[in-house]
């Protein structure tokens, strides 16, 4: 007598693990990511990378404005060189450090300004009073201003013969005679930083104002019903979590402080007291005709942006990853 043969039951499939799973969706996401940021990143390597990569050719050289055709490579001798017992190139010269100093502070005490100045607008703005809208909407007529016309502005309210601001401080009796506010080493530096604040510090404010309108409610309201000093919430609640929008704010303002130009030169034009860099190299190359000291210059302001963008984004994710622990 045979056995009869029984089919088995198949055997159900295992279910792949939650982070292979994850790993899957997480690598679709990034692919598909590189995919849309491949346009953009071809478009930008067209308009960025290649005058970035022409400017370094041309530090290697000895080009002149008159003629760019006619080029010798000379390696690094527009960053520096030593020749007859002496140091020349960019890195030897003096007026370049002076340069490096003005813009590194410029843009540590403007941007800081900034920040704060910014935040106690945005506090002010997000609060409920009458005509807010009517205040925010001029709050950002400064920054709506082009920076040629807000700096030419200014020049001319600093002057120090028919400038309004000398007109007013002499007649509440702060100062006895006008001052050169643009043309004095002693306070042409403050007048180009407070001219930046007035006109970049509503972009900061806005940042910082949309962040604040994102913030729940129910941590207030709980703070307000434990008695907790308003001073004391700012502190621990709001400026915590605020502070993505603030990072974002700074390295904004941080790049474009590092690389100043228009408002400094509008305000000042070479002198030595507020030039900045990105004026130092813009002096090699139209007004002395040096293509590849000036290049030189570019590349080394380049390499100074690009570190302190690195630096800060570094330290700024250590901070938020120490934040969130």
């Amino acid at each position: 007598m045979s056995t009869p043969v029984t089919e088995s039951a198949p055997i159900p499939a295992r279910p792949l693990p939650a982070t292979y799973r994850s790993t899957k969706v997480r690598r679709q996401r990034v692919r598909a990511a590189w995919y849309f940021l491949a346009p953009m990143l071809v478009t930008l390597a067209m308009v960025a990378g290649w005058p970035l990569l022409r400017t370094f050719y041309f530090s290697l050289t000895d080009a002149s404005l008159s003629d760019l055709s006619d080029t010798l490579f000379i390696g690094l001798e527009n960053y520096l060189v030593y020749d007859d017992g002496r140091w020349f190139g960019v890195l030897a010269d003096p007026i370049w450090w002076r340069a490096v100093w003005n813009t590194v502070y410029f843009s540590v005490v403007s941007v800081s300004l900034e920040v704060v100045f910014g935040v106690v607008v945005a506090l002010i703005l997000n609060a409920e009073f009458k005509g807010r809208t009517l205040v925010r909407a001029a709050v950002l007529i400064p920054w709506a201003i082009p920076t040629i016309v807000s700096a030419q502005m200014w020049a001319w309210m600093l002057n120090d013969q028919f400038g309004i601001i000398n007109h007013l401080l002499m007649g509440v009796g702060l100062i006895d005679s006008p001052i050169a506010w643009t043309a004095d080493a002693r306070y042409s530096m403050w007048a180009v930083i407070m001219v930046d604040v007035w006109k970049t510090t509503p972009f900061v404010a806005l940042l910082v104002l949309a962040a604040l309108q994102m913030l729940p409610k129910d941590c207030y309201e709980a703070a307000e019903v434990d008695g907790i000093h308003p001073v004391k919430v700012f502190f621990r609640v709001t400026l915590p979590l605020i502070t993505p929008a603030l990072m974002v704010a700074v390295i904004f303002r941080l790049l474009d402080a590092l690389r100043v130009f228009d408002v400094i030169y509008v305000l000042t034009s070479n002198s030595t007291s507020t030039m900045s860099m990105s004026i130092y190299a813009r002096q090699q190359l139209v007004e002395f005709q040096d293509v590849g000291y000036g290049s030189a210059a570019s590349t080394l302001l380049f390499l100074i942006i690009a570190l302190a963008t690195i630096a800060y984004l570094y330290l700024g994710r250590k901070q938020l990853q120490l934040g969130g622990e």
